[in-house]
């Protein structure tokens, strides 16, 4: 698959984007501009569905809108407020501890450098990017498993996880595509291009998919 081929993918993926349900942490940031909430919903979203995570996200936020907020509240507050997203107790307990290091390390402002927030428990590649992405608009890449999927069986990389995804797409994609690629290809991977026996005859972008993986579609 040639750059061309990818322009036209983006540019048709934009046009149905208009169809498709915006992804939780998109929505977020659009509403919110706030990184602090990004992150927050990021973590929250990890393993769960977009409904549980706004829902979840909503109500943390009423007790939960900086990070000194978190000295006034127990673990038990925060799981409550997140419940019943997976795994809440560990991520109950690890918004507490970034939080905590926000407030005395980083005078409560959320880092700007991938590096950096990549050192706290609990944020990986996928949510320092996004962080990055929509919290700050700062040029990244970030890969899930949508990204990764769609990626591959478009033809336009040829990867076995989601971190070689990142390294391969920073590497073929142009950067003004970075921060849009993701929310697209997610929005497409949640409706039309699912991991199981994809949409096919309903895709505008089936001519230039290679399909690659698809043993059975619709």
């Amino acid at each position: 698959m040639n750059n061309i081929e990818i322009d036209k993918i983006i540019q048709i993926l934009e046009e149905e984007f208009l169809k498709l349900k915006v992804p939780v942490v998109t929505l977020i940031a659009l509403q919110s501009k706030d990184p602090f909430k990004v992150l927050l919903s990021t973590i929250i979203s990890l393993r769960t569905k977009d409904e549980v995570t706004i829902e979840a996200s909503l109500r943390l936020y009423k007790i939960l809108t900086k990070p000194d907020d978190i000295t006034k509240l127990s673990i038990e507050e925060i799981e409550k407020a997140i419940y019943p997203t997976a795994f809440y107790h560990r991520k109950a307990l690890q918004i507490k501890k970034i939080c905590e290091r926000l407030i005395f390390e980083f005078k409560s402002i959320v880092p700007k450098d991938i590096d950096i927030l990549l050192t706290f428990d609990g944020i990986g590649r996928k949510t320092a990017n996004l962080v990055l992405s929509e919290g700050y608009q700062i040029p990244a890449m970030c890969v899930d498993t949508h990204v990764h999927r769609i990626s591959n069986r478009f033809g336009f990389i040829k990867t076995k996880t989601p971190n070689e995804s990142e390294i391969e797409l920073r590497k073929k994609l142009k950067n003004i595509y970075w921060n849009r690629y993701n929310t697209l290809l997610v929005a497409f991977g949640q409706s039309i291009c699912r991991p199981i026996s994809p949409h096919c005859s309903i895709c505008r972008i089936n001519k230039y998919c290679k399909k690659i993986g698809v043993l059975k579609s619709r």
